[in-house]
């Protein structure tokens, strides 16, 4: 039952929240909460097997029987580091936004505990139905997170954010509605919205001919895939969403909730649909070229640092695509590492520029200038995060790039080297962004702090620098020891690589 615990304990901790009586301990007993959860999650490795690519763990009982909807949990080495990654960040986020949040708490703390419940439940879900509901519930508090303690512009960017995924997610559940009424094929005649038979379907591929059954089923689910990673020209919602966003929703929507459409390609797409995956993988490859070289140098003009970060994640994300998409080993494993890299770095830029924000109410890069003499400690932890996000060997993003691109290099040269562009180009705005805000004479932000010693910007605090230690610390573990995170993932990496044409999914027990 610890799946189950793992999706259900958040809720239960959104309700105490919404309903507890003090103001003044709310953010004390969140962050326990959410501490507890993270080491309810951390029995998922004492408990799990690395050399099986079996689902663990099963959790199975009937739901609906009468449309074969179960209630179907289970975890493999493709989805346990993305759980974990969720259960480490909440606390987090929630240190973080010590004093960033402080009108209506409990209802902030109670949607950021239903958001982890719906990501957690996407990741762990086994059944088709049972997997929308996750995926749909999730964007209810984020659209609420942004709506109300969002910027200015927030009403703006919840509705193009809703907008743009429920688009997408009324073709998947299509998809999945004609999939279930196929089930009876490879079940003896009962309908079922289990995603083992769906996996045992043999549905229809003509190469070529755009209507067959698989071609179309391929395109729906990818489309809303597509969205929620985002690709491009899939993306616009996604910068507004992070401008608009407070500090943590801006973090858990990079460090996880784009991830959601990431694994869902490497859970749904891929498997179910081998042969349309196969030949329509250039396309996604070209617009994860595409993504990466648009975001950085869109990236590389804004005057706005959030905005920036925001636009280098649409570029980042086009290599975990181009990962998942050349489909070998080097190249799967390499974005599902660097689903984990980006999250953690990505994640972190965001809690910096809370922290900056919050010092000095802009984001605007022409007014900073000079802060390395005045935050030394900051300028330090923000440069430590700018190079793992820049792929810097030792650091996390290295590892994870590198590998995509060794993939890459297998299945087109010419593509890994249109893509190694990403990576100057990457290098080039975060670095002139550091020189910018860091360094040179000081800027507008820094002058006023000098002439107004009750205005004078404050180094880390003790919370701040708890904060971070975690985060720095993962940086180089994962870039110097990555065998200790993908060792979990590889077996099941190299059973999907293998058994791609006729992929198949089984577990110990009988799941109740």
């Amino acid at each position: 039952m610890i799946l189950s615990g793992l999706i259900f304990l958040p809720i239960v901790f959104a309700i105490v929240m919404a309903i507890w009586p003090q103001r003044n301990t709310t953010r004390h007993v969140a962050l326990g909460f959410s501490i507890l959860e993270f080491l309810l999650s951390l029995t998922l490795l004492q408990n799990f097997d690395p050399e099986s690519a079996q689902l663990q763990m099963v959790e199975k009982t009937m739901w609906i029987e009468r449309f074969g909807i179960s209630y179907f949990l289970g975890i493999d080495g493709i989805s346990l580091m993305l759980i974990m990654l969720t259960t480490f960040l909440v606390p987090i986020i929630i240190l973080a936004a010590w004093n960033s949040i402080e009108d209506k708490r409990k209802g902030f703390f109670a949607c950021l505990f239903v958001l982890q419940a719906a990501m957690l439940g996407s990741f762990l879900a086994m059944d088709a139905i049972l997997f929308y509901v996750f995926w749909e519930l999730s964007l209810v508090p984020m659209y609420f997170m942004i709506g109300i303690w969002g910027g200015a512009r927030r009403v703006y960017a919840t509705i193009k954010f809703f907008i743009y995924t429920m688009s997408g997610s009324v073709l998947m559940l299509l998809a999945i509605i004609f999939l279930m009424r196929l089930t009876p094929e490879v079940t003896g005649g009962s309908i079922s919205a289990s995603l083992i038979d769906f996996y045992k379907l043999q549905i229809p591929f003509v190469a070529g001919d755009f209507f067959t059954a698989q071609t179309l089923l391929f395109f729906a689910f990818a489309l809303a895939f597509a969205i929620k990673v985002p690709l491009f020209p899939l993306h616009t919602w996604l910068p507004d969403a992070h401008v608009e966003a407070p500090t943590p929703g801006s973090v858990i929507l990079a460090g996880v909730m784009l991830k959601m459409g990431t694994y869902c390609f490497v859970r749904w797409v891929i498997p179910l649909f081998p042969e349309a995956t196969e030949h329509y993988a250039w396309i996604f490859i070209a617009v994860g070229v595409i993504g990466i070289i648009y975001g950085a140098l869109v990236a590389m003009v804004q005057p706005d640092v959030k905005k920036l970060v925001a636009y280098s994640s649409v570029s980042h994300m086009g290599y975990i695509i181009i990962g998942l998409f050349v489909m070998n080993s080097y190249g799967v494993n390499g974005a599902l590492y660097q689903m984990l890299n980006h999250g953690v770095s990505t994640g972190a830029l965001f809690i910096l520029i809370g922290m900056i924000y919050e010092r000095t109410h802009s984001r605007e890069i022409s007014k900073y200038g000079g802060l390395a003499a005045a935050l030394p400690l900051f300028t330090i932890a923000f440069i430590i995060v700018t190079l793992s996000s820049i792929a810097v060997p030792m650091t996390n993003g290295f590892v994870g790039e590198f590998l995509i691109l060794l993939g890459s290099f297998q299945y087109s040269p010419w593509m890994a080297a249109l893509s190694v562009t990403g990576v100057v180009l990457g290098a080039t705005y975060m670095l002139w962004m550091v020189k910018r805000v860091f360094f040179g004479p000081a800027g507008e932000i820094v002058q006023h702090s000098l002439s107004h010693k009750e205005h004078a910007l404050q180094d880390l605090s003790v919370r701040e620098a708890v904060v971070l230690a975690p985060i720095i610390i993962l940086i180089f573990w994962m870039g110097i020891f990555p065998n200790h995170f993908m060792d979990f993932s590889k077996t099941s990496v190299e059973h999907l690589i293998q058994n791609k044409m006729n992929y198949t999914l089984s577990w110990k027990g009988d799941g109740n």
